[in-house]
């Protein structure tokens, strides 16, 4: 984002746990909903000696690989769905360099767009990412792309990579006596690896795409999920734009990848061959859940609920939301102001400054500190100056649970007064309102003299109804519907 940094909302100890966090070299991360931050558990970390299995390297137990889907919302189950994906997986195996070797799919109850895939073989899709894909040659690629990493034993040299770099940096360091090269190295070695393994994505893609071919699928597949996941990405940053990674990014930008398979299937043939098979996967998907758990926390209309804490607050004047699985994070369109709501750890007996303080690692302004009532309940708000942004804070104790606010503004602006009136939102979750929430879930329908526009209207989501149709459905603005084809909406 222009202008300056986006705000690190997350709390001190977050951002030095993070800081000190090895990578999670044995995950294929490939598919991945670049907007959202996505849980990586660092308990998957693989050992140097771990031993090989039938030519690969075993990166995790079968406890480790419960830890994982627990860490994504546990499994999701869809008979459905989910035998469809082991028979496109088994097509798609017999088409590779090492047809012999033996695969499992794992759905997970997600949001979040993601897929991965592990050195073992366990492939690894969200629902999030089920409900993005339109048909059996966008999932087929998406598949392809996770087959092809492991295939190409991209885990095992990326781990490889890695421990050599910290062997090299550690020798300097403690054997040579030479910390401040060791450290040099160290950092320079992070660039390595995070431009190692955007050459992989790449050589994954690639590799997946004559899979994708060879395998019957309609190879341009591959390029039409990356173009609806730039879409998703363009409509949570809230500026029509995808947001590019890093230079530490692990994965390539979309824009790049979209580009790059287009050419690989170009270079197989035109486009219209190899089947895409829509009707049969919509079937499979139709029904599926969409969206957060209602336990989880929940938008609906301008409304944020969570029934697990108990607690419910008004969506600010112009902002998106999203719930994360740690925290509920919002925007507005334009990027200039954003918000936070999370939980934080509160030791019995300290006190609401405290919190703020012990939470917060810039400045707070020591004439800004109020203690006050929101909605019965006791709270500390206070005001922080960074660089580029102004923050308002809060922190509210709801019997043993501290909950923190945190509104920032881009500049100077000091957003005291839409902060209030979000704080001053929050309030208990009313019992009868928790028992008549419902998960939202895919429902496919049949055109028959419907427009977009229409259809869209039909959609239960909290904003931008049509152009998150449009996303789903794969469609650009000013479409025709097609008469008799299935159509994806998000309903009750």
């Amino acid at each position: 984002m222009t202008g300056g940094p986006t705000p690190d909302f997350r709390p001190r100890a977050a951002r030095q746990a993070l800081a000190c966090a090895g990578l999670l070299l044995a995950l294929s991360g490939c598919i991945a909903d670049q907007g959202t931050a996505t849980l990586k558990p660092a308990a998957l970390q693989v050992p140097p000696e771990a031993p090989r299995i039938v030519g690969r390297e075993r990166s995790v137990s079968d406890a480790d690989h419960a830890k994982l889907v627990a860490s994504f919302g546990g499994e999701y189950r869809a008979p459905a769905t989910l035998r469809l994906l082991t028979e496109v997986t088994d097509r798609l195996v017999r088409a590779t360099d090492r047809p012999e070797e033996t695969y499992a799919v794992t759905l997970l109850d997600s949001p979040v767009i993601n897929a991965f895939a592990l050195p073992s073989g366990r492939l690894y899709v969200t629902r999030g990412l089920l409900a993005l894909a339109s048909d059996t040659s966008e999932i087929a690629a998406v598949l392809a792309h996770e087959i092809a990493h492991v295939t190409l034993r991209h885990a095992t040299a990326r781990t490889e990579l890695a421990l050599r770099s910290q062997l090299v940096s550690k020798v300097v360091a403690d054997v040579l006596n030479d910390p401040a090269t060791g450290a040099q190295l160290q950092n320079q070695s992070k660039f390595a690896l995070a431009r190692f393994s955007r050459e992989q994505e790449l050589e994954a893609d690639t590799v997946g795409v004559r899979t994708l071919a060879r395998a019957g699928y309609d190879p341009f597949g591959a390029g039409r999920f990356l173009h609806a996941l730039n879409r998703t990405t363009a409509m949570k940053t809230g500026t029509g734009m995808a947001g590019e990674p890093d230079m530490l990014a692990t994965h390539p930008g979309t824009a790049e990848r979209i580009a790059l398979v287009t050419r690989a299937a170009r270079l197989i043939g035109a486009p219209g061959l190899g089947i895409d098979e829509r009707p049969r996967y919509l079937a499979a998907i139709d029904g599926i859940a969409y969206g957060d758990n209602p336990g989880d926390g929940i938008v609906r209309g301008r409304r944020f609920l969570h029934p697990g804490l108990g607690i419910a607050f008004e969506v600010p004047d112009g902002f998106t939301i999203e719930n994360t699985r740690n925290a509920v994070l919002g925007t507005t369109g334009e990027g200039s102001r954003r918000l936070l709501f999370d939980q934080v750890e509160s030791p019995e007996g300290q006190s609401l400054e405290a919190v703020l303080r012990a939470t917060w690692s810039d400045g707070i302004e020591e004439n800004s500190i109020e203690s006050r009532m929101i909605g019965g309940h006791a709270a500390v708000t206070a005001l922080s100056r960074g660089k580029d942004w102004t923050f308002r804070l809060a922190a509210i104790r709801v019997g043993e649970t501290t909950f923190r606010m945190i509104m920032a503004a881009k500049g100077g602006t000091d957003p005291d007064g839409p902060f209030r009136r979000w704080t001053e939102s929050l309030t208990a979750v009313d019992p009868a309102e928790t028992k008549a929430l419902r998960p939202l879930r895919i429902q496919v329908v049949t055109a028959a003299g419907e427009t977009a526009e229409s259809l869209a209207q039909r959609m239960v989501v909290p904003d931008r109804a049509l152009e998150r149709f449009l996303v789903l459905n794969g469609l650009e603005r000013g479409a025709a519907l097609r008469a008799g084809q299935g159509y994806k909406l998000v309903v009750e």
